[in-house]
């Protein structure tokens, strides 16, 4: 059964060079000014997009923690830096110096005293102005890559993953009907011992399917929690920021439902509703499976270590005594033989004594090699019975989880393929 697993296909690593930072490029930078290759979107990688989008996340968060954050006294999708000391600081001022003015204004202060705290306060509101000019800026540039970098990966991704459960529907399938098949197989009673080769071998299965599992798990973790995430920002990245001062700020028009979101919300569903546990579960199932043989052969090569230490000792004493009655035959005379045979020797019979002793031990080593073939027998039974049950169910598994992916990857292309088609007849 081994050579199910043997022919390992990485077949996530074509999705994953969507994905990450490896990617071979076609040559060097032009000595002579000509564009940077690496500043070509045909090497855009999903991660060098992230990248790029943190970068400008970042901008956008000092901008708005330094220059910005004491106008804001609505809620915010950046309202979680209101912590910060350095604008709290400023806050206050901002607050001091209005109140201020009130109070000027209250007491009737002199014109001077007026409109030079109307200075201070303008001056705060010019900053604000510039910086919330400053700040659309880096929101339109966040917005864009969102729309016209990130989707597109996140497009690319999604038909890669779709071909790829296709073809992994078509594998599990196949090796469903192949372990389906086991199940007329009829066990050939003939003792077969397990070597130390088939017991290698075996362990190798289990380590192989205990990695597998692991795997496994991880792919459903990751891509559940980038989804997760990309979600959870998206939804503060579509948050309008507000400004309670009077003055109308022009920004730009900003897109409330880009092609981002059905698809974001559409993908976060349909993986809650991946029968992912059942898979995992079967792995698991497989690898405690494998683990109880590899514990069967083991006692098994026990008992044949000690057939064979007994059959080592036998050897031993039976040549022993074979050479012991060899010499003790030629020192016999006529006359002890006569009074063996008349029965009048009163000593224990030497020659008896010894043939028991060897016989009591050939009869043990019968004993432990007929325990040992027996052994085998089931070790053989169990192995290839219990092979027979849970392939099948591990497949099958496997199987139900290739084709509920492949089912809800192509239910997301056809989401990007009906946005592609809304946008082309815009």
């Amino acid at each position: 059964m081994v050579s199910i697993f043997a022919g390992h296909i990485d077949h996530s690593a074509r999705v994953m060079r969507v994905i990450t930072w490896n990617r071979s490029f076609k040559g060097v930078p032009s000595a002579e000014g000509g564009k940077d290759e690496l500043d070509s979107e045909d090497y855009e990688t999903h991660a060098t997009v992230l990248d790029k989008l943190l970068a400008w996340e970042k901008k956008l968060y000092d901008e708005v923690k330094v220059h910005c954050i004491i106008y804001w006294f609505g809620f915010d999708r950046l309202s979680f830096i209101l912590s910060s000391y350095q604008g709290e600081l400023m806050k206050l001022e901002y607050k001091r110096k209005v109140a201020l003015l009130n109070k000027q204004k209250k007491r009737g202060s002199s014109a001077e005293s007026l409109e030079k705290t109307k200075a201070a306060v303008s001056h705060l509101h010019t900053r604000y102005i510039v910086d919330m000019q400053s700040m659309d800026s880096t929101v339109s540039e966040v917005n864009q890559i969102r729309d016209q970098q990130l989707y597109p990966k996140l497009v690319d991704l999604v038909d890669g993953m779709a071909k790829m459960w296709a073809s992994m529907c078509m594998h599990h399938d196949s090796q469903l009907k192949i372990v389906t098949d086991l199940k007329s197989l009829d066990v050939n009673h003939a003792i077969k011992e397990t070597t130390k080769h088939h017991h290698e071998r075996t362990i190798q299965l289990w380590k192989v399917v205990q990695g597998w599992h692991s795997q496994f798990e991880k792919l459903v973790t990751h891509q559940k929690q980038y989804i997760h995430t990309l979600t959870s920002w998206l939804k503060l990245n579509l948050i309008p920021i507000e400004s309670s001062l009077k003055e109308k700020i022009s920004s730009p028009p900003r897109a409330q439902n880009p092609p981002i979101q059905p698809l974001l919300h559409s993908w976060h569903d349909l993986l809650e509703k991946l029968p992912d546990e059942l898979a995992k579960s079967a792995i698991s199932s497989f690898a405690a499976v494998i683990e109880t043989i590899v514990h069967h052969q083991e006692e098994e090569m026990k008992l044949k270590e000690k057939c064979e230490e007994t059959r080592k000792e036998f050897l031993r004493k039976n040549q022993a005594f074979e050479e012991w009655y060899q010499k003790y035959m030629q020192r016999r005379t006529p006359t002890d033989e006569t009074d063996a045979d008349r029965g009048e020797d009163t000593n224990p019979n030497p020659v008896s004594e010894r043939q028991f002793v060897v016989e009591s031990l050939k009869k043990r080593l019968d004993e432990e090699v007929e325990a040992h073939q027996r052994h085998c027998l089931q070790v053989r039974e169990k192995s290839v019975g219990s092979l027979k049950m849970r392939l099948p169910e591990l497949f099958r598994a496997m199987s139900d989880y290739a084709h509920s992916c492949s089912e809800a990857y192509e239910k997301l292309r056809s989401i990007t393929n009906m946005q592609k088609s809304n946008r082309s007849r815009a």
